[in-house]
């Protein structure tokens, strides 16, 4: 039986992954509704289109762009090899999104490359839109700007981990994030766009740790993460990747790019730690960060 081109277009738009096509040029000249979904752009936004333009921006976590340096994309047009890779891509909204890409070639009948598909895959592992969300709207455990775990309820896990550290063992750190200058951005930009760049750095943290790590608004522009399960070593690195991607995330206000830093502190918890201690330590740590030039992570593991 023969196919339609329709029916096949039907498939790809309602599978659950990102799918794109582009051409020798790397112009996009198909988006799927996955992608669609994922990315926040509409393809009426991005159809014939460089897929470099200020759309997906693929990072890695060490925040280098791999649209003008290492794209799979752009390699796998030259080469026509098969490629994999974990990156991070730029949401409509501003924040990344950790996503697996698979990119194979597109050949002619006479075997030349002519362009590429991408498929991706969302791996966050944030709270949004699931069973466990709705039950934390209905306990008024979540702050409602960002969607993140509030101030109060935050501190009744922390309690809770500190006393599995002491019966258990069970090691854990904070990290204690603040974002840059962010009174500047609400005297230039105005208070909504200051909203869109928290809601854009809350969205960045949360899709970006581990599925049983907390993410919580501490107040203003604070954010408090405790990090399960983890060495100081390891906690360090978590908190750099993280630096990373926020400094790599952007919103569009008015034509105009909008990015933050954020700088944190990153400390492990003792038995001895009372939340107020824990906390107060994260904050000097990153306090010390501020004065030392900020948008970096000061730890004292």
């Amino acid at each position: 039986m023969l196919l339609s081109e329709e029916f096949y277009r039907d498939l790809i738009d309602n599978i659950d992954v990102g799918v794109y096509f582009v051409d020798k040029d790397r112009k996009i000249i198909f988006w799927s509704k996955g992608a669609e979904r994922i990315t926040g752009y509409g393809a009426v936004e991005v159809l014939d289109h460089g897929c470099a333009d200020n759309i997906l921006v693929h990072v890695d976590d060490e925040g280098n762009a791999l649209c003008t340096v290492t794209c799979p994309l752009a390699s796998t047009v030259v080469d026509g090899n098969d490629r994999r890779a974990e990156v991070y891509l730029h949401h409509k909204e501003g924040h990344r999104i950790p996503v697996t890409v698979t990119v194979a070639p597109i050949r002619n009948n006479e075997g030349d490359v002519i362009g590429a598909v991408e498929t991706f895959r969302d791996n966050s592992t944030g709270l949004a839109e699931n069973i466990v969300l709705q039950e934390l709207r209905k306990a008024a455990s979540l702050d409602p700007l960002t969607e993140l775990l509030n101030r109060r309820f935050l501190e009744t896990k922390l309690q809770a981990s500190i006393e599995e550290l002491r019966r258990h063992g069970m090691a854990f750190g904070i990290i204690f994030g603040d974002i840059d200058r962010f009174k500047e951005i609400n005297d230039t930009y105005g208070h909504i766009a200051g909203d869109a760049v928290l809601q854009m750095v809350a969205r960045t943290l949360s899709g970006n740790i581990r599925a049983y790590d907390l993410v919580a608004r501490w107040g203003g522009e604070e954010f408090l993460l405790v990090i399960a399960h983890v060495t100081g070593k390891a906690l360090i690195k978590i908190a750099n990747k993280l630096r990373t991607l926020v400094k790599n995330s952007f919103v569009e206000r008015d034509g105009r790019i909008i990015s933050v830093s954020v700088t944190m502190g990153a400390t492990m918890a003792t038995p001895e730690d009372t939340i107020e201690s824990l906390v107060k330590r994260a904050d000097g740590l990153m306090y010390a960060g501020k004065m030392s030039g900020r948008n970096c992570v000061i730890h004292d593991v």
